[in-house]
C-alpha cells in the first residue's frame, strides 16, 4: 500500500474519534526504521486508547496489521507501529514532556511538521 494512502487512513481514523493536534513528521531522511511519524493528543487515557484502537481497526479493515502496539494498558502514550508509519497518541502533558516534534527536528534542519 502506498504511504500516502496509509497516511490518509491513519489521519482519517484519528479525526473520526476527535484526536487533537495531529502532526505528521516526515523522518525519511533522518530515520531508517520508518518513513513518517504521526503524533496526536487525546483528552484522557480512555480517549488516547480509543484513538489508537480506531487506527488499528481502520488499518486492519484494509488488510494492514500493526507490527505492534505498546502502552495501551496505561494509555498515557500509545505507540502503534505500522512499519512505514509510527503513530504516537499521548496525553497532552506526556506529549509536552517528551516533545517528539522537537526531538525529531534537532540538528537536522530538514524535518518539517505538517498537518
Amino acid at each position: 500500500m502506498q504511504l500516502e494512502v496509509l497516511q490518509k487512513i491513519v489521519v482519517d481514523a484519528m479525526e473520526d474519534v476527535k484526536a487533537q493536534d495531529i502532526r505528521i513528521l516526515d523522518v525519511r531522511n533522518i530515520a531508517s526504521f520508518t518513513d513518517l511519524m504521526i503524533v496526536a493528543s487525546g483528552t484522557s487515557t480512555r480517549h488516547v486508547k480509543s484513538i489508537a484502537d480506531k487506527v488499528v481497526e481502520k488499518c486492519v479493515a484494509v488488510g494492514i496489521r500493526p507490527l505492534g502496539v505498546e502502552g495501551d494498558q496505561e494509555a498515557e502514550w500509545v505507540l502503534v507501529d505500522m512499519n512505514d508509519i509510527i503513530i504516537h497518541v499521548m496525553l497532552p502533558q506526556t506529549r509536552d514532556f517528551y516533545n517528539l516534534e522537537k526531538l525529531w527536528s534537532v540538528d537536522t534542519g530538514r524535518l518539517k511538521a505538517t498537518g
